[in-house]
């Protein structure tokens, strides 16, 4: 029996050990689990695809993007130095007031063409071409017969009242011509060319203006020099900046949707997105999507008769490729914003569709457009209106935080010389023909020589003041005659700086290295003077400039112009 109760007491003894066994192994289990990956702080980013049919090419290896890009001792939301430079307009004591030069019975009318942005350039030089023949300015015509297919009148984009009262010490304007012996006063209609300067106006339109008294330019895109008198380019800014403001519908539901961002984090980030089709077959780049992606481009880009076939990889080593969503979220986390920033994307429609989206959704959850931030209901008035839609666009990415682009159409221009005029907000143009490499070399590098190299590349395409020699670049995307410096905000920074190095050995940031090792290199940007056609373009290779290299003066397809031109 003693034997028995012994037998009887073995499994008692076993449960004290069974369970230290079992709080060895959970407290195992609870040390591994710290040292895992985070899934909140690490993501695992394939290469770019497109699709997934059959033929593409083989998944490439995994990146592992850490949520902190690496960014030390950088402000992620304004530019160095930008409390020295201010945007300043005022026309100088020599230039005439409007009433005293502007001829009697002198008129100007003139048609835009292309997207909002482009004809914001337009009508902005119209205003200067007026000044320039000492005519009154009749209210610009929108184009309503492009691509873009929108019917609205300038009156229903822009406020014509304020645009009136704000330019009358400068050109005298009136919403219509007059009526001639009582009937309808249809003007001359004529061109000019591309780029026509001063001289080229005065040589050309006067003597005709003398004739017919009403003269109406047709096509008014790029029509006038980028190279004019401070004066002028003075009026130029006035324009753009001042004049040119939205209707209150676009300027309260612009604001509304800058409200909602604002009320979701403090900053955010704005990208405006071309990914569509027709860009990509424009651009001749290939992006990985397989047999399916090279026929659908292909058979896009028939349909214009004068672009040639490309080398897809040529177009990328050389930067003409805009940045996949993918490759700007990577960008972007490189330089330190990490994946709780919340970024508006502003985008047509998207090739791939929510599959191209999904890795820059990943990179960035808190990811917001006008139709996740507005109801129908609320985007009524607009939706059927590409320029009304454009706008609304305009006003929440001109607001952010900080701007970004893959491309370099109209509207990344001019957001970026207004950027610049008001405060030098940051803005981030991708150096494609630098960026390419390193894209292409992600997986065989750490992700803090990734990031690192990244804003290495980046120095001189972040917005900062004096990024560019003025002159060089399209006025609209630099206007340099309209930045002034604050001689005393300068010399209290100069003294803060020699106060605070005092006994401090300076410590070398990225974008120091960077600086020290391009300080001989001098940033080149394309010069619309210089550029007299597509090729002479495309052979400038000019590194710093974003994407397409694209040159809407000499196109021979005017679909193409209005399609690129925002």
């Amino acid at each position: 029996m003693a034997l028995l109760r012994r037998r009887h007491h073995y499994p008692l003894r076993l449960i004290p050990a069974i369970s230290v066994v079992s709080a060895a192994i959970l407290l195992l289990f609870v040390f591994l689990s710290f040292l895992a990956p985070s899934p909140v702080d690490n993501d695992h980013i394939h290469r770019p695809r497109i699709s997934n049919d059959v033929g593409d090419d083989e998944a490439a290896p995994k990146l592992r993007v850490l949520n902190s890009g690496g960014v030390h001792l950088r402000d992620l939301w304004s530019t160095k130095n930008a409390g020295v430079y201010y945007g300043c307009s005022n026309a100088s004591i020599k230039f005439a007031k409007a009433a005293a030069i502007t001829q009697p019975n002198r008129y100007l009318a003139i048609a835009t063409s292309g997207g909002l942005n482009q004809q914001r350039t337009g009508i902005t030089d119209a205003v200067v071409a007026a000044r320039i023949l000492n005519a009154t300015l009749v209210v610009p015509k929108l184009d309503q017969k492009s691509f873009w297919k929108d019917a609205s009148n300038f009156s229903e984009i822009f406020d014509v009242d304020w645009f009136i009262s704000y330019l009358e010490k400068d050109v005298k304007v009136i919403k219509e011509l007059p009526r001639r012996r009582g009937q309808i006063w249809n003007p001359y209609t004529m061109r000019v060319p591309r780029k026509c300067n001063e001289q080229c106006y005065i040589n050309r339109l006067l003597p005709v203006l003398g004739k017919k008294h009403a003269v109406q330019l047709t096509k008014f895109d790029y029509r006038l020099s980028n190279r004019l008198g401070t004066d002028l380019q003075k009026l130029r800014c006035r324009v753009n900046y001042h004049a040119l403001k939205f209707t209150q519908p676009i300027l309260e539901m612009g604001a509304k949707l800058v409200r909602r961002m604002r009320a979701r984090s403090k900053h955010y980030i704005a990208l405006h997105l071309r990914f569509e089709p027709d860009m990509l077959a424009f651009s001749g780049c290939y992006y990985g999507g397989g047999d399916k992606e090279r026929k659908e481009l292909a058979k896009i880009r028939r349909r214009w008769k004068t672009l040639h076939n490309h080398n897809p990889e040529r177009e990328r080593r050389q930067g003409r490729c805009p940045l996949t969503p993918e490759e700007v979220g990577l960008l972007l986390r490189a330089l330190g914003y990490d994946r709780e920033t919340h970024i508006y994307v502003a985008s047509g429609e998207v090739y791939g569709g929510e599959a191209t989206l999904a890795p820059l959704k990943a990179l960035f959850p808190n990811f917001y457009s006008k139709d996740t931030l507005a109801s129908q209901d609320e985007l009524g008035p607009f939706s059927s209106f590409s320029s009304r839609m454009a706008a609304l666009d305009f006003m929440v990415c001109d607001e952010s935080d900080v701007f970004v682009t893959n491309n370099n159409g109209n509207m990344a221009k001019i957001l970026a010389g207004r950027r610049r005029y008001f405060g030098h907000k940051p803005t981030i143009r991708p150096n494609a023909k630098k960026l390419y490499k390193l894209f292409l070399s992600r997986d065989n590098m750490t992700w803090e020589e990734f990031a690192s190299s990244v804003r290495m590349f980046q120095r001189g395409f972040m917005g900062e003041p004096k990024e560019v020699r003025p002159g060089r670049g399209g006025f609209h995307e630099n206007p340099a005659a309209c930045i002034c410096e604050d001689s005393e905000a300068k010399r209290k920074m100069d003294l803060v700086r020699k106060e605070h190095g005092k006994g401090f050995i300076p410590i070398k940031r990225d974008m120091d290295v960077a600086d020290d090792q391009n300080m001989n290199d001098e940033l080149e940007w394309s010069d619309p003077e210089d550029e007299d056609d597509l090729t002479s373009q495309r052979e400038s290779n000019f590194h710093n400039e974003t994407s397409l290299e694209y040159d809407p003066f000499s196109s021979e397809e005017p679909e193409l112009d209005e399609l690129l031109s925002d």
